[in-house]
């Protein structure tokens, strides 16, 4: 998504909020925000990571560490160290770490949120790249196979598809382990073998669903560039952007008679002349349009 970032950082689109159109942006700040809200998980799991280093080898039964040998629990974990190559630690107190799960419960939750934000990503591109003519067609996909045994020529979004039922898998898995984690009664948890397997699916098939998406989709993500520049000269969204230059009133006129017309924002504001086309084309600059600075200083 970072490099579609960069690639897309010109193209000019329409923003939207709640389905309707909203202000312009780029796409590439579109793709930015994917990266964003993927990559900031990282650290979350590295966070879980360190929960799930702690181990409770040497507690026996219940953690009181009866018929073990007074270390075996420290020459255990060492060695489990030097085989794994993980810096395992034994736990503090071997009596809570046998009955407590929450370590697995913070694992399963991060991985949660990675899929709801990894399946929300996937629903954005399967808009974007609905059509390719009666739909939104902002973005393609790769093409992955042929869509459909009636319909010729048709191409779904397969991949998207794939990695939305993945999360569906993980959210699920989630609770699953929820729900295992807190039935554990007193000293031992019971649950604990399907905590185990649903998380190593989870993590198994939530890794292998990003690698896909990345090689068989995002990577080769292109942009109708005309039609998003027309989507934008189009839209009566872009009057928000002229607010501070003609007025609450002029613009709120001018997006109605856009409306009930359908003539651009463009035409109306020169055939009203409440902007020359030189003062217009700099205040709709796409730098002017998709980043926070200081509104330009009238000149007419």
């Amino acid at each position: 998504f970072e490099v579609k970032a960069e690639e897309f950082k010109d193209v000019l689109k329409m923003g939207r909020t709640q389905l309707q159109d909203a202000v312009p942006m780029t796409l590439g700040q579109e793709f930015s925000t994917y990266a964003v809200m993927l990559g900031e998980d990282e650290e979350r799991l590295k966070e879980a990571a360190l929960l799930i280093r702690e181990i409770n080898l040497g507690a026996t039964a219940i953690g009181t560490g009866i018929n073990a040998h007074p270390d075996y629990a420290e020459l255990v974990c060492r060695r489990l160290g030097e085989i794994t190559g993980i810096p395992l630690i034994t736990a503090p107190n071997l009596v809570e770490a046998t009955q407590d799960c929450g370590a697995f419960v913070q694992l399963s939750g991060v991985l949660k949120r990675v899929a709801v934000k990894l399946s929300k990503t996937c629903n954005d591109l399967r808009l974007l790249s609905s059509g390719p003519r009666a739909g939104l067609g902002e973005i393609n996909l790769p093409p992955m196979q042929a869509g459909s045994s009636i319909m010729p020529g048709k191409v779904n979004p397969v991949i998207p598809e794939v990695v939305n039922q993945i999360a569906f898998e993980v959210i699920g898995n989630d609770v699953t382990v929820s729900f295992a984690a807190e039935a554990g009664q007193l000293q031992l948890n019971a649950f604990e073998p399907i905590i185990a397997h649903s998380l190593f699916k989870s993590v198994t098939h939530l890794s292998k669903g990003c690698l896909t998406l990345a090689e068989r989709c995002v990577s080769g993500i292109t942009a109708n560039r005309e039609r998003l520049r027309a989507s934008v000269e189009n839209s009566i969204g872009v009057v928000t952007a002229l607010n501070p230059y003609i007025g609450y009133a002029n613009a709120t006129e001018v997006a109605q008679q856009a409306l009930m017309t359908g003539k651009s924002v463009y035409d109306l504001v020169l055939e009203k002349k409440l902007l020359s086309k030189e003062r217009l084309d700099e205040i709709l600059q796409p730098d002017v349009l998709t980043k926070p600075r200081p509104i330009l200083a009238a000149r007419e």
